[in-house]
């Protein structure tokens, strides 16, 4: 296998969009529709898939060729910090697990083997910080695998994430406190009315629920961008505590 610089930085081939815009074909934010539609999947794919792509050619294979999968095995197989992010989870969207057969890492919550990958990817982000993958690029990350397997996370968790992906795709990124707030709201029916702010300040200025402030307590919308640990998400986070 070619080889590789430590921790190469991944989903930075192509510009993010200048500005978030509808999905021409769902209708929502664009990304905000991910997996399910077409539009939006390759919206948000793109970043992944083009430096999959890349490997693929160091390693002078085909896309969908019989080489493909086993290239997969051995990136999953191989050394933290080896190839990019983007590479790791792309991977696992083109294994199928031996132990549920759904794709790797989106199995059912008691599917030890997706719950193990799943878990490992997250050791690049901690080791790969801040250089190699921002907080925003590990939201991003976070939003993308809680969305393409929303039974092994919480509803209000999978309802934040979706809300923020359009903005995570331009590069914003909400402080800690915006982001709980964003999740109370969804956990207490506020879905639809989040999904109808056109901007990131908007939705990160949605009123916050009196019941989740205590008496007295200041408002947390200027905290500083947080380290990635702060959206950490692994299988283990899923069934405890949730990552936002």
């Amino acid at each position: 296998m070619a080889d590789h610089q430590p921790f190469p930085p991944g989903a930075r081939r192509v510009a993010r969009p200048a500005a978030v815009s509808p999905c021409p074909s769902c209708g929502d934010l664009a990304g905000r529709g991910y997996p399910g539609c077409r539009y939006c999947a390759e919206l948000v794919d793109q970043y992944w898939l083009l430096d999959w792509q890349e490997l693929l050619a160091a390693e002078q294979l085909a896309e969908g060729g019989s080489g493909e999968r086993e290239l997969a095995e051995l990136v999953l197989a191989d050394e933290v910090g080896r190839h990019p992010w983007t590479c790791t989870d792309w991977a696992m969207t083109l294994i199928v697990c031996s132990q549920c057969g759904d794709e790797l890492g989106t199995g059912p919550v008691d599917c030890v083997r997706c719950a193990m990958a799943d878990g490992l990817r997250w050791s690049w982000d901690h080791a790969g910080y801040p250089k190699s993958i921002t907080a925003g690029e590990h939201a991003l990350r976070v939003a993308r695998a809680i969305l393409r397997a929303p039974h092994r996370a919480r509803a209000a968790a999978v309802g934040s994430w979706r809300l923020l992906l359009p903005f995570l795709l331009v590069g914003d990124l909400p402080t800690v406190g915006q982001v709980q707030r964003i999740r109370a709201a969804v956990l207490a029916g506020a879905y639809a009315d989040l999904a109808g702010c056109t901007t990131h300040v908007d939705l990160a200025s949605f009123p916050e629920l009196p019941w989740r402030r205590p008496e007295g307590s200041a408002r947390t919308d200027h905290q500083p961008k947080p380290h990635p640990d702060a959206f950490r998400h692994t299988a283990h986070d899923e069934t405890a505590a949730d990552p936002v």
